[in-house]
């Protein structure tokens, strides 16, 4: 059975996450280190490491096309890094793994499909037409982490097919 086509984005998205690597140019190596839908976690956790999140106000921002039953929608996510701190200067590292996410982010909302040249976000086709991000926030350890974190809001606009949500 197919997943349900919010679950399979997301999925890409933590597969798109996960290339940040040396190998690929980046500061970090994230392959395993992406989590869907945590939002605690404990000292026997990689650091660094990534937690996608639904925002928890959804976007009221939708528009219905009359023929087809499809829903272009704005879903908002929350993408948390957590590192290790510096000793010295805590949040440091939490601007490098930032800037990675990014980065990486960038990349895939210019992705092609390389037969047709047309826009393939997050290998979606034309589901997904927009990938939009805030600049971030970085934070030393508090109450929310005892380790240093960065946020970035993630929007996605996307075409979903509410009668045929596996499809």
């Amino acid at each position: 059975m197919n997943d349900p086509f919010r679950l399979r984005v997301l999925k890409a998205l933590t597969a798109t996450l996960e290339t940040i690597s040396t190998a690929n140019g980046y500061q970090h190596d994230l392959a395993g280190k992406v989590f869907r839908g945590r939002a605690v976690f404990g000292n026997s956790d990689p650091l660094p490491m990534i937690s996608i999140l639904e925002a928890i106000s959804p976007q009221s921002e939708s528009g219905m096309a009359p023929t087809d039953g499809q829903q272009i929608e704005n879903w908002e996510l929350l993408i948390q890094g957590f590192v290790e701190d510096d000793e010295q200067n805590p949040t440091d590292p939490a601007y490098y793994l930032l800037a990675d996410v990014k980065q990486c982010l960038s990349d895939a909302r210019s992705m092609r499909d390389p037969a047709t040249q047309a826009r393939n976000i997050l290998g979606m086709g034309n589901r997904v037409s927009e990938l939009r991000f805030s600049q971030g926030v970085v934070r030393p350890a508090d109450e929310v982490s005892d380790k240093a974190y960065f946020w970035l809001t993630l929007e996605i606009k996307a075409v979903e097919a509410h009668a045929r949500p596996f499809v």
